[in-house]
């Protein structure tokens, strides 16, 4: 009779278990969800935030690290978190502790929040750092040495931005990182800052980096010499990249305007003679080049879509018509051969691929390019460069190389050109 109390004690004892089990973990959530609270209050206190700092869960120590409020030491025990996001959301804070950190009282906060500065700079992950480039490329309280570290970096993510921005960068920084040529975008990123001095300029345009010398000549705080101007003219007439923003600038010299008038197109013929108070010698070789334009015009396009085809004949005749091909059309901005071997590569009408060129629109070209088995990289060439449109409507590559649309988003757009009449 002694046995069965012992058996309903053995069966009782596995729901105490599972309760007490229920109840630990209930205490435990709660712990960290006041723990996180702590972690995002700006009252907490140093000590806390510093315990929470070593010893908080990540979610924790990211809210941790986002908070004014966190004590310089504790940062800069965050700048080496295991957790990316930790270090991310440091990176993100920096930049609003740097300006209040000149008082001599604050000499030892200030040496710890250097310290974690340089040590984000070079942290192991790209995104940590183009988190912090950004936060900071305007700033002039930040250490110079790092800005320069930043504006050499590798990742065009984390270089641009500082190269683009930042006051602390030299003209003599910014030329020998012109000079050094490490990183793509770095020339173009330089020719778009405010402003650019006449010594840059002339290193830009002596780099021959055709997107780099279009982004200067569009951007009006390049202070470009008028000797630098009238050799970008002389090298302009094959770069049709470069023709919109010559004839758009109003500091060209006569000879600059004539020489750019012997080549442009008529609609920019008639632009230069609206920007330029010029002399009547001008004005008539102007209009003599304008009637002659529009008398030779036919015959040109003809002329023009003959070559064309030609060449895209002897490209896809020799195995050459695929995307090393199109990019190169596309920087030139040569929009017949472009309609020509996109129209052959995508098997499309030439009139579909001519309809989706001239409307201007992102996702139409893209699904274009995806019917011709290329790249993202192209579609964004010809979005730029052939189709012109403005930094807010194109369209990127997500992930920095997939196409961001999906191939029903494609597919209806391909349909919709494909169909218009």
């Amino acid at each position: 009779m002694t046995a069965k109390p012992a058996q309903s004690d053995a069966q009782g004892a596995a729901p105490q278990s599972e309760r007490r089990e229920d109840i630990l973990q209930v205490l435990e959530a709660r712990i960290l969800e006041a723990q996180h609270e702590l972690a995002a209050r700006s009252d907490a206190g140093e000590d806390v935030l510093d315990y929470l700092a070593h010893h908080g869960e990540p979610a924790t120590r990211r809210a941790v690290a986002a908070n004014i409020a966190t004590p310089a030491k504790s940062n800069r025990h965050l700048a080496d978190d295991e957790d990316e996001e930790v270090r991310a959301e440091l990176a993100r804070k920096i930049a609003r502790l740097m300006p209040d950190l000149t008082a001599p009282e604050a000499q030892e906060t200030l040496a710890l929040t250097i310290e974690t500065f340089e040590r984000l700079a070079a942290d192991q992950v790209p995104r940590v750092r183009a988190i912090l480039a950004e936060e900071i490329k305007q700033l002039d309280c930040v250490p110079a040495q790092t800005v320069r570290a930043l504006a050499r970096d590798l990742e065009e993510i984390v270089a641009v931005p500082v190269l683009e921005y930042s006051p602390l960068l030299s003209d003599a920084d910014l030329i020998e990182i012109i000079a050094e040529g490490k990183v793509h975008a770095a020339l173009t990123a330089i020719a778009r800052r405010k402003p650019v001095s006449p010594k840059v300029c002339d290193a830009i345009t002596s780099s021959l980096d055709v997107s780099a010398v279009a982004t200067l000549l569009a951007n009006p705080d390049a202070k470009i010499r008028k000797r630098t101007l009238e050799t970008i003219v002389d090298q302009a007439e094959k770069i049709g990249l470069w023709h919109e923003p010559l004839a758009l600038r109003t500091d060209l010299s006569r000879r600059a305007v004539k020489r750019l008038a012997s080549f442009v197109s008529t609609e920019l013929l008639g632009q230069l003679a609206k920007r330029y108070n010029l002399r009547e010698e001008v004005r008539q070789h102007l209009a003599r080049q304008m009637r002659s334009r529009i008398e030779e015009k036919d015959e040109d396009s003809a002329s023009a879509s003959a070559a064309a085809q030609a060449e895209v004949e002897v490209a896809a005749a020799v195995g050459r018509l695929d995307e090393n091909f199109i990019e190169s059309a596309a920087e030139s901005a040569r929009r017949e051969v472009l309609v020509l071997a996109l129209s052959r590569l995508a098997c499309l009408r030439e009139e579909v691929v001519r309809r989706i060129l001239l409307a201007r629109s992102a996702k139409p070209v893209t699904a274009l390019v995806w019917k011709a088995g290329l790249s993202m990289r192209a579609a964004f060439k010809i979005q730029r460069f052939v189709m012109r449109l403005p930094a807010h409507e194109l369209l990127p590559a997500r992930e920095g190389q997939f196409f961001p649309l999906t191939e029903d988003e494609m597919r209806w757009h391909l349909n919709y050109f494909s169909s218009a009449r």
